[in-house]
Parts: structure tokens; C-alpha cells; sequence
């Protein structure tokens, strides 16, 4: 591939139940993120533990992983939406800095 542009970017990596997706998923579509991956079923250790990664009863009882990679701009907005959820629930946000090709993809 001859002369790729790269662009910065921030991943978000939210992680929380999947009982949560529809009110994060919510968060970042207000904040005008055009796309995300979801992740189902993680497994992991923090502070409540050990959690493991399988289907106990249905999907909203495992935990998930929301990857969105937004402009650096769009970052504040999204993590002011989840503050208050986070005050109340088990979870986090990772924040990285990237860069992507085809920047069109990600942005307006």
C-alpha cells in the first residue's frame, strides 16, 4: 500500500456489563461517534475479582467491551455522559492515542 496518510485518533475501550450496552451505545451515538466494535463475553480480573467470560443466563449478564476510536474532541463529551454511570457501576474506559488510515470513516 504506497502513500498512506495516517490520522490521530483516541480509542475508547468502555468496559461494562452488558445489561449497560444501550445506555453507553446511547452516549456515544449523541456524542456523534459514527462507529464502534462490541465485544461479548470478556473474561478478567479487577477489583470485584475474577469474572469469567461465558453465558450465564443471557447476554446482559456478561461483561462487554465497546471500542470506538473518535476524534479528540469528542472524548470529554463521552466521558462526561459516563461519569455519573460509573459513580454507580463496576467498569472502566481506557483511553489510547492511535492513527488510522481513511480518516473519513471516523470523522464528519
Amino acid at each position: 500500500m504506497k502513500n498512506l496518510n495516517f490520522s490521530p485518533l483516541k480509542k475508547l475501550e468502555i468496559i461494562l456489563g452488558g445489561e449497560h450496552q444501550s445506555f453507553a451505545t446511547d452516549v456515544l451515538d449523541r456524542a456523534g461517534v459514527k462507529g464502534y466494535t462490541i465485544i461479548n463475553n470478556l473474561s478478567g480480573k479487577g477489583s470485584h475479582g475474577f469474572h469469567e467470560g461465558h453465558l450465564m443466563f443471557n447476554e446482559d449478564d456478561v461483561l462487554i467491551m465497546i471500542i470506538a476510536a473518535v476524534p479528540e474532541e469528542r472524548v470529554k463529551p463521552i466521558l462526561e455522559g459516563l461519569s455519573p454511570f460509573y459513580n454507580e457501576h463496576s467498569g472502566v474506559v481506557f483511553i489510547s492515542d492511535i492513527q488510522v488510515t481513511r480518516l473519513v470513516k471516523f470523522s464528519d
